[in-house]
């Protein structure tokens, strides 16, 4: 009887035992699973929307101790691909400089490398701008060693991201989770083809959020990067930052080096981040970025003895711009923001990423201090052009330059207190480079004359002989000038 009885346990569990493993080889097929673009579309809604709301204490999105990665590899490293990219750099010779023969456009070709992560069975492909920035040709390598050829459907320098596209079909995927969720000390793995190297995994630990490195070169960056000690090197540029169910926690960008390879530290861009951008380049071909009107700053032990705050919480408002949602809700320099539409703010990364996810015409709720005194008010986010509209980039391009040009905004006209500019972009070999003007400076005048549009930019630099002197203002918003000859 006794034996009968155990027997019974033993099915019992047996069965039980059988279930759970039905149950979980769906759960890790559904991981598997192939999105349409349709369901990329939704995903990133979804993950934009998560990103929202505020977090509560204790949600994590990954258990706290794995028992291993194996699962979270295979989902991950099936959706990395290799990038190679090939691009045009200026081949600089002694009788181009000594003839003044600026407008030559001797050019050789260089051949650069990165990773990237499908995001839909279709073939759409993140990675980071700087590893497909001037190429010429982008060639994608999956997994299997099939190569395509992509398209660059857009970039956006100030997150440094860029969407692509191949045309392909049935592809795996790397399922997108809320990255708010993500906490320090939580397991992750970085995966990529650093050095060539590819389908590598390296493991570590998110080691810090919300990371301000000052390392975008634009004038509103969106810097609130994800630290992990996970192995980082040159060629990961564009991988996957995946937790321990394969979920992609966000795209892996820098490294904090002396020497060019892993230092300890890699940083990443947060997946909410990564979902706005793309579903913005998907459907606009550029970043609908919200405008807030105001310069924020962290609080410092000055600022708070300064102020006689009780603590280090919310931002310093550093500047209120005459236009803008800032200004409408009255708004003034010395105010404290503690909390973005319902979500409490705390360095000035956390609040740029918070408003990185919404674009312009939404409506959010702002709360600051002023004199210890809470206030608040319901603004609408505009552009940088202090309207709603869509906006485009609109750049012309001059093969004689070997350069495209396109005007300001009207946020940067007033940040630099200018009547108006034209920004240099897309720089290759030729004349634009020959003179050292780097992507991103704003001709304000040529030989004293004031340059407003991408037009009277081009016009004038193609065909002025002589002595030219150019003004304008740097990468890093000072002042400078250039001269030379030009015969």
């Amino acid at each position: 009887m006794q034996l009968k009885s155990r027997f019974v346990q033993i099915s019992i569990v047996l069965v039980a035992a059988y279930a759970a493993g039905l149950a979980g080889a769906f759960t890790v097929e559904a991981l598997k699973g192939n999105h349409s673009g349709n369901d990329l579309d939704q995903d990133l809604i979804r993950a934009v929307d998560a990103a929202k709301v505020p977090v509560g204490f204790g949600e994590s999105s990954t258990p706290a101790a794995p028992f291993d990665f194996v699962e979270a590899a295979d989902i991950s490293t099936r959706a990395v691909v290799y990038i190679k990219t090939t691009s045009n750099v200026p081949q600089q010779s002694f009788n181009d400089w000594f003839f003044g023969d600026v407008f030559s456009n001797r050019q050789q070709l260089v051949v650069n490398s990165g990773s990237g992560v499908i995001l839909s069975e279709d073939g759409y492909i993140v990675t980071n701008n700087h590893v497909v920035e001037k190429a010429v040709k982008v060639e994608i390598v999956l997994n299997d060693k099939q190569a395509y050829e992509a398209k660059v459907i857009g970039t956006d320098p100030s997150t440094d991201l860029a969407l692509l596209k191949i045309e392909a079909r049935n592809l795996p995927v790397i399922p997108l989770t809320n990255s708010n969720k993500v906490k320090v000390g939580e397991w992750v793995l970085a995966v990529g083809n650093p050095f060539n190297l590819t389908s590598t995994v390296t493991a570590g630990i998110v080691s810090a959020k919300g990371r301000n490195l000052n390392i975008v070169n634009n004038i509103a960056p969106i810097e609130s990067f994800i630290q992990t000690d996970a192995a980082i090197n040159p060629g990961n540029s564009g991988g996957a930052l995946v937790n321990a169910r394969g979920e992609l926690v966000g795209i892996n960008t820098a490294i904090l080096s002396r020497t060019g390879a892993y230092n300890g530290y890699g940083f990443a861009v947060p997946a909410n981040i990564v979902s706005k951008v793309i579903r913005d380049l998907k459907e606009f071909g550029s970043v609908q970025r919200a405008f807030f009107g105001a310069d924020v700053l962290d609080i410092d032990a000055k600022i708070k003895e300064r102020l006689k705050l009780n603590d280090f919480k919310g931002v310093y408002v550093n500047g209120v711009a005459g236009y803008g949602p800032a200004k409408e809700a009255g708004m003034k320099e010395g105010d404290i923001l503690i909390s973005f539409n319902n979500v409490p703010v705390d360095s000035k990364a956390s609040f740029d990423e918070q408003l990185s996810y919404y674009r312009p015409g939404e409506k959010v709720s702002l709360t600051w201090l002023r004199d210890s005194k809470e206030k608040s008010s319901l603004v609408e986010l505009t552009n940088t052009e202090g309207t709603t509209a869509v906006l485009k980039k609109e750049a012309v391009h001059s093969a004689k330059l070997a350069a495209d040009f396109e005007a300001i905004s009207k946020l940067e006209k007033d940040k630099f207190k200018i009547e108006g500019g034209v920004r240099i972009t897309n720089i290759s070999a030729g004349y634009m480079a020959r003179l050292g003007l780097r992507e991103g400076y704003i001709i304000t005048h040529v030989n004293k004359t004031p340059v407003l549009t991408a037009a009277e930019a081009i016009d004038i630099l193609e065909n002025m002989r002589g002595n030219i002197s150019i003004e304008g203002i740097d990468q890093n918003g000072r002042k400078s000038y250039f001269s030379f000859f030009s015969y």
